[in-house]
């Protein structure tokens, strides 16, 4: 296999991943997509070895992997993308008490300002999805 298909082999497992988890490629990674598909298909291939489920060979279950990106995020300040993994978790039945512990502990990592930038925001769109959910 030549470097050119192998990248677009690792393309396409990053986009079926982001495709099983999330719904599709969000709209932050398709520049990257389209101008450095080099660098989206190292990226993309990470992601797919690691975004698997326990009953595809995962380590972690994906609602806890989803949780841990959600309060990395957080601590970062990433909002955007903490929220949607947040979302994410939800989705999968992480309970909004669960998220709330969570938070708590980026809060006890990264003081009270990592709440202000980013967990308060995350809490309430998770409590958004939650109630989509019923």
């Amino acid at each position: 296999m030549d470097a050119k298909d192998l990248t677009e082999a690792a393309v396409a497992a990053g986009i079926a991943s982001f495709e099983a988890t999330h719904g599709g490629v969000p709209a932050s990674f398709q520049p990257l997509l389209r101008h450095a598909p080099s660098a989206f298909a190292g990226y993309g291939l990470m992601r797919a070895g690691l975004m698997k489920d326990t009953d595809a060979g995962g380590a972690l279950d994906l609602k806890t992997k989803e949780l841990v990106f959600t309060l990395l995020d957080v601590l970062v300040g990433q909002t955007r993308g903490a929220k949607a993994h947040a979302a994410n978790a939800v989705r999968l039945g992480l309970t909004l008490p669960e998220l709330a512990e969570g938070l708590v502990q980026c809060i006890m990592v990264g003081g009270i300002t990592v709440w202000n930038v980013s967990g308060a925001e995350v809490m309430a769109h998770a409590e958004a999805v939650a109630a989509e959910r019923g």
